[in-house]
């Protein structure tokens, strides 16, 4: 699954990151890298952007961005 289809409080894995270039150096640069517990935090009112908790920093992505981040879910 994408990030953008991460449950609002579930927690998840990431696996890979399908973007490249600036765009994924600075996704790497924010900690989104493969192994890190990612979890959806807060949703704007009209859904996009949402922000999502990683490594205790809140991070803010638009959803064509959480688009290229696969994560898997974390069982609880």
């Amino acid at each position: 699954m994408t990030l953008d289809q991460l449950p609002r409080a579930a927690g998840a894995l990431v696996t890979s990151l399908d973007s490249s270039g600036a765009e994924r150096l600075r996704l790497m640069d924010l900690g989104l890298l493969p192994g890190t517990e990612i979890r959806a935090d807060l949703t704007s009112p009209l859904g996009d952007p949402t922000a999502y908790l990683i490594c205790g920093s809140l991070i803010v992505l638009r959803r064509s961005q959480a688009r290229s981040i696969h994560v898997e879910l974390v069982k609880t």
